[in-house]
């Protein structure tokens, strides 16, 4: 039980955060320079992250990881708009939560396993 009162506060948090940018269109305006995008389904990848990253910077980092292992595994990249929908469908892709709660304990061991457990669309993971 102890551990799963530890964990309420974190998860709280990331789900009030992943709610934040998964549907406000107000989050969907890049610099002046470059215009406001069409909807949230646009955002650059790197706009996305970084606003997760001033919410809850253990996610941001997770998220990085769960880019860098889908790319290597599965061979191609996430679109802001898969990566959002991990994120966000149902209680989250299960190993993407894993490699956020990684981060935030900074358990490096954990994270490794959790890219091992990686599955991509459609195959077998390599």
């Amino acid at each position: 039980m102890k551990f799963t009162i530890q964990k309420l506060p974190f998860t709280l948090t990331l789900l009030a955060a992943m709610s934040t940018l998964a549907g406000s269109p107000a989050l969907a305006q890049t610099s002046p320079a470059r215009g406001a995008l069409q909807s949230s389904d646009d955002m650059p990848l790197p706009d996305y992250l970084g606003l997760l990253g001033q919410i809850a910077p253990a996610a941001e980092e997770g998220a990085k990881a769960y880019l860098t292992a889908f790319q290597q595994r599965c061979g191609h990249a996430l679109s802001t708009a898969e990566l959002r929908r991990s994120m966000t469908q149902g209680d989250g892709d299960p190993v993407l939560m894993g490699l956020i709660r990684a981060s935030h304990l900074r358990d490096a061991a954990a994270r490794d396993q959790w890219v091992q457990r990686l599955r991509c669309p459609g195959k077998e993971a390599r």
